[in-house]
């Protein structure tokens, strides 16, 4: 491949990331600058959280054709890489001596990335409309998955007592899961989709999306960087390298390719929620150790992603982005 061909391919994964994490950054200058207070950008979160991105993955999921659904093997493949990032993260965090409190923390950040805002937003960028679309069961299947992990590790290290029964109830009522349980029903029901479905999803994911990426950015805190050790510097490098490299690698073995490789790329490539160091903080672990951790994966996430799927493109694995 030569240099031009090299240089247009990067070029087109830097359009993938950039634009998102350009967002990113205007929520930090916001809020550096007074215009976006805590009190509104709690707000905005809430409204997004609750109505945009539901809405928009109801739409994604409505438009998936379930009779092929045997043949997705890319939502085999992220739950295989997820726990397989769990075991090997676990088993490298007893090699490198990590205490018991602070090695759970590390595994939950080693396999859990932000999917539903910072992914879906990624596969968006880059597919368009079939991005999310793509995602939509994904991030519904993965979710799930996530936050059982996370409340089996968490009990396990630092006792925090969370029943599964409670965590179950509150993925009942998640907004995003609601929003695409819905339209998985939709879709399985025979009823012709809304010619307006379409239109409005793209109109929300234009709107939506920018928004709480500004919020992401806003909520973030600079300060405490400075107490960053090698722990964090080590759960970033399984979030946004180890991850999504064992991610690849189960993927390809398991026959996935274009676009839905892509996505999965995308969708594991992502930092790490946030909402991991809500549970960390609940559960009375080291909320600085977590708030870290999704500071520095999303400040570094650009780099890895852009990197990763620039990589891809040039051996012509993750399709035509749009």
């Amino acid at each position: 491949m030569v240099f031009s061909e090299s240089l247009t391919l990067f070029y087109a994964a830097l359009a993938v990331s950039l634009p998102t994490f350009a967002w990113v950054v205007v929520g930090v200058l916001l809020k550096r600058f007074g215009f976006l207070s805590d009190a509104l950008n709690q707000n905005l979160s809430r409204l997004a959280f609750n109505i945009g991105l539901p809405i928009m993955l109801f739409a994604g999921a409505a438009q998936v054709d379930y009779t092929t659904l045997s043949s997705a093997r890319y939502l085999l493949a992220g739950v295989v890489a997820t726990l397989l990032t769990l075991l090997l993260s676990g088993l490298y965090s007893r090699w490198r001596g990590h205490p018991r409190k602070l090695g759970g923390i590390f595994v939950q950040s080693a396999f859990r990335s932000n999917l539903a805002i910072v992914g879906v937003a990624l596969t968006f960028s880059a597919y368009g409309e079939l991005g999310p679309v793509l995602a939509a069961l994904p991030i519904a299947l993965m979710t799930v998955l996530y936050n059982i992990l996370a409340v089996w590790v968490l009990n396990t290290t630092l006792g925090s007592g969370t029943t599964m029964r409670s965590v179950l109830q509150d993925i009942v009522r998640n907004p995003l899961i609601i929003g695409i349980a819905a339209g998985v029903c939709l879709a399985l029901s025979g009823f012709p989709l809304p010619a307006i479905l379409v239109p409005v999803s793209s109109g929300l994911s234009t709107f939506f999306l920018p928004l709480v990426l500004i919020c992401i950015g806003a909520s973030m805190n600079f300060s405490r960087l400075y107490t960053a050790g090698m722990l964090t510097w080590e759960a970033s490098v399984w979030r946004l390298c180890v991850g999504p490299l064992l991610g690849i690698l189960v993927a390809l073995l398991l026959g996935v390719q274009d676009e839905q490789l892509g996505v999965l790329f995308l969708l594991l490539a992502s930092p790490v929620a946030a909402s991991s160091h809500v549970m960390v903080v609940a559960a009375r672990g080291d909320g600085t150790l977590a708030a870290n951790i999704v500071v520095l994966t999303t400040l570094l996430s650009l780099v890895t992603i852009t990197v990763g799927f620039f990589v891809l493109s040039v051996f012509s694995l993750i399709g035509q982005t749009h």
